[in-house]
């Protein structure tokens, strides 16, 4: 098995420490130290692919930057990198839709992957002008994708709905090689739709034996749709060179937050409406209660799995710390269970690629789960001579 791995970009800003704020939670109340200008994410996208990396994922939400608009900017920026958009059906045509994920993949060919996101938070949605409840959503997006991948075969699509209608639609030039759909959802009503339409289903990081359940559910759902599907998990990372340093980077983290900030934060996730983000709150809700969320091993979920970045970031809420073979053990742990992409992030994260493209990535090459990038000899360093 070959992995695919990917790096996130913060395009709502970035920092040595967590940044708060994300899915669940006001425009506004992410916090940041870092401006994540278009020459800063182009350093993190040159490094990503420098390293191997498949794609960056590009968020989607009223907290963050535009994810399209991001990915057209940087793909001048890179070769060979992905882009894997999140982006939001129904709040635009799916004609549209399907005419810029084209126009994208006629200028940077195979380069761009969408990540289908159907919103957890009706205030969020509102603020979009979108009034449509969870199950309804969800319905939406089934019309909405049928009508997108009809599009992208080369047919002129007609479709009336309870909620998409278009007349004779059709693209002047369908994508080639048509874009893959990874789509996360954990409601009852989320699994028809990612088995009908995903290519690669996303869960956030979850203990493995909860994953395992999550890939089984929604390989029954495709086989019985004649599909089959592929799986990505969404992870952080703090790896370095010694569980030591990793979990002492952990503590850090934590030392910087305080209880009224953990509080505030925690209340405003528990109005999401996403199952998914409801699974995140739960792994540390026994700390949070008994007062031991600022230690950081209190929060070791599973080994070396972490849900002390969902104590005030919505969404993706836990981690891989550890050193980088514990890393790589984990890695090897969900890619058993039927993980084949995964999506990483870190603070900062530049440093963190770093430190896990240069710690993690050799080691994952070396037990033949990773090949992406070159992995030739070494380069000469100027002024020092051959690297040996």
């Amino acid at each position: 098995m070959t992995l695919k791995l990917h790096w996130f970009l913060p395009t709502y800003g970035d920092s040595r420490l967590i940044v708060g704020g994300g899915h669940g939670l006001p425009a506004g109340t992410a916090h940041s130290d870092r401006d994540a200008s278009i020459d800063y994410l182009a350093t993190i996208v040159r490094s990503a692919e420098s390293f191997g990396f498949t794609g960056a994922l590009i968020p989607t939400g009223a907290w963050c930057e535009d994810a399209f608009v991001t990915a057209a900017l940087l793909a001048r920026e890179t070769t060979s990198l992905a882009f894997l958009v999140a982006f939001r059906p129904g709040l635009v045509s799916p004609t549209l839709s399907a005419q810029m994920a084209a126009t994208f993949a006629r200028h940077a060919p195979g380069r761009i992957l969408l990540n289908v996101v159907v919103g957890g938070e009706a205030h969020e949605q509102r603020s979009f002008g979108d009034y449509l409840d969870k199950d309804a959503r969800y319905e939406r997006c089934d019309e909405f994708l049928d009508v997108v991948r009809r599009l992208w075969a080369g047919e002129t699509v007609s479709k009336h709905g309870n909620h998409i209608s278009v007349d004779e639609a059709a693209l002047a030039m369908p994508p080639n090689p048509i874009p893959p759909l990874y789509f996360g959802g954990s409601s009852a009503a989320a699994g028809p739709v990612a088995a009908r339409h995903s290519d690669v289903y996303l869960t956030w990081g979850e203990p493995p034996a909860a994953v395992r359940d999550k890939i089984e559910w929604i390989r029954k759902l495709a086989a019985e749709e004649g599909r089959t599907v592929r799986f990505g998990i969404r992870l952080h990372t703090i790896s370095r060179d010694t569980a030591q340093e990793a979990w002492a980077q952990a503590g850090r983290l934590l030392d910087a937050l305080d209880e009224e900030t953990v509080r505030t934060t925690q209340e405003g996730l528990a109005r999401s409406q996403s199952e998914g983000q409801k699974r995140m709150l739960a792994l540390h809700e026994a700390n949070r209660a008994d007062g031991t969320w600022n230690d950081a091993r209190s929060l070791e979920i599973a080994p070396n799995l972490w849900s002390g970045v969902g104590l005030v970031r919505g969404g993706a809420g836990t981690a891989l710390v550890g050193s980088h073979t514990e890393v790589a053990d984990r890695i090897a742990e969900y890619a058993e269970i039927g993980i084949d992409e995964f999506i990483f992030s870190g603070y900062p994260h530049l440093e963190e690629l770093y430190w896990f493209g240069e710690g993690v990535v050799p080691i994952l090459r070396q037990r033949g789960l990773f090949s992406g990038g070159v992995s030739g000899p070494a380069a000469s360093i100027p002024f020092v001579g051959s690297a040996r």
